[in-house]
């Protein structure tokens, strides 16, 4: 049997309260339609077609770039998922024969296989159409699903709609539908937009087959969370803690040990090896790499970034940066794009970094700048260095050779070049080229201008204590 996939993605979303369309809202690294796309790509369906309208300049270019081939229809002005599916279904090839599955954008947790599941009961059972259903302790403001006394699906009756008794009914429709492509044409050509709301809704197709005497099956999911639709913020927040302890628990099995599964987070583009260990507060988004044997946290969040196996990084912040194998980082650094630090290296307490290359064995320990710098190895960059990189124009690029030492606070203003094996005496202001072996300082004389503080701050506690010193002095 032939698939065609409708993904749902018109809504306005207008409980979200964003200038960023709903399907847009990020789910561990991927837009909430990523989600829903991903799993279409799975079922190798001969055509999936998303339906489009509110935010559609923002959202087609995301939904093509998940799903190369998909086809994008706009819904019009006639509102309703009756509508978007009727639009669709315009889109399909005349020749189209097997089902038609539909999607809601917003429902970023159903997976391939249970789909494929509920694909197999509708087609086991040979109805026209199949609902998926879920049991949910609180069901209040879903439709229900009506059954008779032998169990067989009946009809779905809307919240609003319901009786008392229907009410109490704890199985509602998830909205997800499976139908045979020649029944759900000819119900389509059946619907109106005669109602409060003058939308056409797909929920009445399920009446007129039903009306028509064609079977309908309601399948439930194991689990009510797998189709738990994203409305709001919050709803958003509870769906991000439930995939993202699925995530944490997959990656524990896998030989990950994380100490702290509540505040670990972790996108689902993230590769971690075995061994790694991660402490709590930790957060790792995009593609980020770390190899095994690495230690990251607590309080360290990486983003796009390549750590390798025995590093070390703790309560630090790196974007698109890479780390090589035994190096340290942190506590309290900044890695900004652009940052490679070599085997062994070291960027230490609280030194910020910006395209810059430090190699193998070299350290810059900390309170230190280093902005568009070439580092070589086994060099010693002091502590309270700046590289000013920046002349308020352009940036510049600054070189420092291997085997280097530079003393505490000094400053090289780029470009400059620092040849192998030279000395920086402390304080020293680079502007000129240093060659191999030399010591470079800036030479000004130490003047101790004595009595200036009685002079000028008379009255201070400060120059109650010099005179008190003084006296001492005097009298020893």
């Amino acid at each position: 049997m032939k698939l065609a996939i409708v993904v749902l993605a018109a809504g306005q979303g207008t409980r979200m309260k964003s200038a960023t369309p709903k399907l847009l809202h990020p789910l561990a690294g991927v837009p909430l339609v990523g989600h829903v796309l991903a799993t279409a790509r799975e079922l190798d369906a001969a055509h999936v077609i998303a339906v489009v309208r509110h935010g559609r300049d923002q959202l087609a270019p995301v939904i093509e770039g998940v799903l190369p081939g998909v086809l994008l229809v706009d819904q019009d002005e006639i509102p309703g998922t009756g509508r978007a599916v009727e639009q669709a279904l315009a889109a399909l090839p005349d020749d189209f024969v097997g089902d038609v599955l539909v999607l809601n954008g917003d429902v970023p947790l159903l997976d391939a296989d249970t789909i494929r599941g509920f694909l197999a009961a509708h087609r086991e059972q040979q109805t026209a159409a199949s609902i998926l259903s879920a049991v949910y302790d609180d069901p209040t403001g879903y439709g229900r699903v009506v059954r008779n006394e032998t169990g067989a699906f009946q009809r779905i009756v809307e919240c609003r709609d319901a009786s008392a008794d229907e009410l109490r009914i704890s199985e509602i429709n998830a909205g997800i539908y499976a139908f045979g492509v020649g029944e759900l044409r000819d119900q389509l050509a059946n619907l109106t937009a005669n109602n409060d709301q003058g939308e056409k809704y797909l929920t009445d197709i399920i009446g007129l087959l039903r009306a028509r005497g064609s079977e309908v099956a309601a399948v439930p999911v194991a689990e009510s969370w797998l189709v738990a639709g994203i409305n709001d913020r919050a709803q958003l927040s509870d769906t991000a803690a439930r995939l993202n302890a699925l995530i944490v628990r997959g990656w524990q099995l896998n030989g990950v040990t994380i100490d702290d599964p509540a505040t670990t987070w972790i996108d689902l583009a993230v590769t971690i090896e075995p061994d790694v260990t991660i402490h709590p507060g930790t957060q790792l988004k995009g593609a980020t790499v770390i190899a095994r044997g690495a230690e990251i946290g607590p309080d360290t969040t990486l983003v796009d970034c390549e750590i390798g196996a025995n590093a070390r990084v703790r309560r630090s912040d790196a974007t698109l940066a890479i780390v090589a194998a035994e190096a340290t980082v942190g506590p309290f650094s900044f890695l900004r794009p652009g940052t490679v630090l070599g085997a062994d290296g070291k960027i230490g307490a609280f030194v910020e970094t910006k395209n810059t290359t430090i190699g193998a064995g070299s350290k810059v320990p900390h309170l230190s700048y280093v902005g568009d710098a070439t580092i070589g190895e086994h060099s010693n960059i002091g502590a309270g260095s700046v590289f000013a990189n920046y002349d308020g124009v352009n940036k510049h690029h600054s070189f420092v050779g291997s085997h280097v030492r530079t003393g505490s606070h000094g400053v090289f203003v780029a470009p400059v070049r620092i040849a192998d094996g030279v000395y920086t005496g402390a304080g020293t202001v680079v502007r000129q080229d240093v060659p191999a072996g030399a010591l470079a300082v800036n030479i000004a004389p130490q003047r101790n201008i004595e009595g200036w503080v009685g002079k000028f701050r008379a009255g201070t506690d400060a120059a109650a204590a010099a005179a008190a010193a003084a006296e001492t002095s005097g009298t020893n």
